[in-house]
């Protein structure tokens, strides 16, 4: 059997991971000398609220080795196999840490895989992968699955300012976008596991309206797109999205997610982004 471990910054909500039975690690968050596991010390409204009164922006940490081993010990005890799946290693740490745990094991039954995404396409992959598993798939037909199935993930997103990417140090390709922000509000993506700059608009509705017709473009009788929404004190322009997206495509239910603290120590209040995997065919 395979087991599947994630960490918070796949945005799924914690009482959805473990119904699904998928191991959760956590982001750890700083805020001067003082820090917090995301989940179970401080949640994005906590966070929020310790943001605003900060006087200078906290930081993030991956979950380190040692909360890996009690996990990894248990899967292995249970003759199982490990599947870690993480945040692209150019934004996050947590890949690197897995590995770091795993060493200390030395068994072929741990296998960690970099997704290169974060967010809501991670879940997605998460999600699917526990799906896989359940119906009895050999770890490396998943992993390669897995692998196939992030490289057609499509991200878009939308800051309020590219303030929190740039002196969080995970801009990526964008830094030259950077000065500009006054007369423009781009729309980011990820390639290659970090932030690029896509298009550039003049407003949020803008923004938000180029987004949706690419989703429409991608999501369209496609039942493969895993389309997902996720978003921190953005409710309304989320929920905009959602019924326009769902009425365009016929669907119910797009899954929207509020975006963890660890991604919003980096992205900001006011992000807004979709997630879709192009068809695979």
């Amino acid at each position: 059997m395979i087991q599947i471990v994630a960490d918070t910054t796949c945005g799924i909500p914690l009482e959805q991971l473990k119904a699904e039975g998928i191991h959760v690690l956590p982001q750890i968050i700083t805020f001067g000398d003082a820090s917090y596991r995301d989940d179970i010390e401080i949640d994005t409204e906590t966070f929020l609220s310790k943001l605003t009164a900060a006087k200078q922006l906290p930081g993030t940490a991956a979950p380190p080795p040692a909360l890996y081993g009690p996990i990894f010990k248990s899967i292995l005890d249970a003759g199982d196999t490990a599947l870690v799946i993480t945040p692209s290693l150019k934004v996050s740490g947590t890949y690197r840490s897995a590995l770091i745990a795993a060493e200390e094991f030395q068994s072929g039954q741990i296998h960690v895989v970099d997704t290169g995404t974060i967010a809501g396409g991670l879940g997605s992959l998460v999600l699917q992968a526990k799906r896989w598993a359940q119906e009895g798939m050999d770890i490396e037909t998943l992993k390669s699955r897995l692998s196939a199935m992030a490289a057609r993930e499509k991200v878009f997103f939308v800051v309020d300012t590219l303030e929190y990417l740039y002196k969080g140090g995970r801009i990526g390709g964008a830094t030259r976008l950077f000065g500009s922000v006054l007369q423009i509000k781009p729309i980011l993506t990820v390639q290659d596991g970090q932030v690029e700059p896509y298009e550039k608009v003049r407003t949020l509705r803008q923004a938000i309206a180029t987004i949706l017709e690419i989703d429409l473009e991608i999501c369209r009788n496609n039942p493969d797109a895993h389309l997902t929404i996720s978003h921190c004190a953005a409710e309304e322009q989320a929920s905009l999205l959602k019924a326009r997206l769902e009425s365009e495509l016929e669907l119910k239910d797009i899954p929207v997610f509020v975006v963890p603290p660890a991604i919003v120590v980096h992205a900001g209040p006011g992000v807004i982004t979709t997630s879709c995997f192009t068809s695979p065919n």
